[in-house]
């Protein structure tokens, strides 16, 4: 009997026979994408004002304390594992270093979340899973970054299990929780969403931070590919996985993005700088079958950005033809990589979720020539996209063209909640969504830059959200 996975996996194999891949010679992308360029320069801004930058005179026992609180109400499955004794005792230190007069950055005594699917030392690794357990005696280079940084790790998110998925149907969406929060880092969401700690670490291979940041309404920042380092974490696809961040408000998810990358140039300080110069470009092939509410919540947007850029024009690229082979290959590039990880781990899949299992057993049927054409196309289409963001400086778009779906219809959205975020994983674009002001349910605008360009996103996002309120 098919399923949605199973069918999606032949329409995508489908789809790959019908790929002129020109010229013969291509080369797949696993051989373009080398170091990652170096940063645009930043911008320059205002003083920071947000949450974290707001909570640099309340101890962090306090805020540790607060955070523990809401997530002794935890009703939405936010979290798996919770270390309440050795986050307060971390807030301890970091009160004493302050005391001391020794603060390590912005993140200094600020509660965190980490993704069940990243380790850290101690906590116990489950990936949302029955299969698979581990408890890491070394922590994730993001987790040992965010330490380093000040931040105190409170405890583990849920996760779709595995990270295979953009659903997390265990959870539950904090706005209704007849739907789910999105995935894969879904509990990362509902963390951030409800005050249990002021961000999350999570991870993005195809749409696993923007599309549950943008369905639970906080700001879910994806980096560039490659310019965090993934070491200890549980890996879905080596050659699509990014590390990312997902916090309340836009320069909140800066200060948590430049504690993971400190010898880049910082970003946060764009927030406040000047936009009017920009070129914004409207991916409008990224609006089809987007539901009424969500067309609305995001046109008021671009109503406010057209006031605030120098230019606001329709792009014909990405097409929809972009869209759909990006996810398509995107599908067989990640889940064939998944599929190799999972066999060498010798899991039990008979313990799976029958959707995950589905993937892998479908992924387990695609020829190495396959996986290898679709890499192909990944390396010749990231050339058109950069093209593409040579003549914008951002491109705008929802970021999910649907609410959040009702529980029970979760499977049914394996490749509709992602569509529009696949492609800039998987061309290692960075990407950041934003909520729209909505009387209802979130929604989300997504911002796309070319490599490097995470303080145009900076930038831009914050002033959006600065005019929504």
């Amino acid at each position: 009997m098919s399923s949605v996975a199973t069918n999606a996996f032949a329409a995508a194999r489908e789809r790959l026979a019908a790929q002129v891949i020109d010229p013969p010679e291509s080369r797949p992308a696993y051989e373009v994408f080398g170091a990652p360029p170096a940063p645009l320069p930043a911008l320059g801004g205002l003083p920071s004002t947000g949450a974290i930058a707001g909570a640099a005179g309340v101890s962090s026992v306090e805020l540790v304390e607060a955070a523990l609180a809401r997530i002794a109400q935890d009703e939405w499955t936010a979290f798996v594992h919770v270390d309440a004794e050795g986050a307060l005792a971390q807030a301890r230190a970091r009160d004493a270093e302050r005391r001391a007069g020794t603060v390590r950055g912005p993140l200094h005594g600020i509660p965190v979340s980490v993704k069940d699917v990243i380790h850290v030392a101690g906590m116990p690794t489950r990936c949302g899973s029955d299969a698979f357990h581990q408890v890491p005696e070394v922590d994730a280079a993001g987790v040992d970054l965010w330490r380093a940084a000040g931040a105190v790790i409170l405890g583990k998110t849920s996760t779709h299990e595995f990270a295979l998925g953009v659903t997390s149907p265990q959870a539950r969406n904090p706005h209704d929780p007849t739907r789910i929060p999105g995935g894969s880092s879904g509990g990362s969401a509902i963390a951030v969403a409800t005050g249990m700690g002021l961000a999350s670490l999570g991870t993005d291979t195809r749409a696993s931070i923007r599309v549950p940041a943008a369905l639970c309404g906080v700001v879910g920042l994806k980096p560039t590919y490659g310019t965090v380092p993934t070491r200890g974490i549980v890996p879905l696809s080596w050659t699509m996985d990014h590390a990312a961040v997902m916090a309340s408000g836009v320069e909140d998810a800066a200060l948590a993005l430049d504690a993971l990358r400190p010898d880049a140039p910082a970003i946060a300080p764009a927030v406040g700088a000047r936009v009017n110069h920009l070129r914004v470009g409207l991916a409008t092939a990224a609006w089809e079958g987007a539901e009424a509410v969500v067309e609305a919540a995001v046109a008021r947007q671009i109503d406010k950005l057209t006031g605030l850029v120098a230019s606001v024009r329709e792009t014909d690229r990405p097409t929809a033809a972009d869209f759909g082979g990006a996810n398509a290959m995107g599908l067989l590039v990640s889940r064939c990589e998944a599929a190799t990880f999972h066999r060498a781990a010798g899991l039990d899949r008979s313990l799976y979720w029958a959707e995950v299992r589905d993937q892998l057993d479908a992924a387990d049927g695609v020829p190495a020539t396959d996986y290898i054409d679709a890499q192909r196309y990944r390396a010749a289409l990231r050339e058109e996209m950069l093209a593409v963001l040579r003549e914008h400086h951002v491109l705008v778009m929802p970021t999910a063209p649907v609410l959040a779906p009702v529980v029970e219809r979760a499977d049914e959205y394996l490749t509709i909640l992602s569509r529009n975020a696949i492609l800039w994983s998987f061309v290692g674009f960075p990407a950041i969504s934003v909520p729209c002001p909505t009387e209802g349910l979130p929604v989300g605008l997504q911002l796309v830059a070319g490599p490097g360009g995470e303080a145009l996103l900076i930038a831009l996002a914050a002033a959006l959200t600065k005019e929504g309120g």
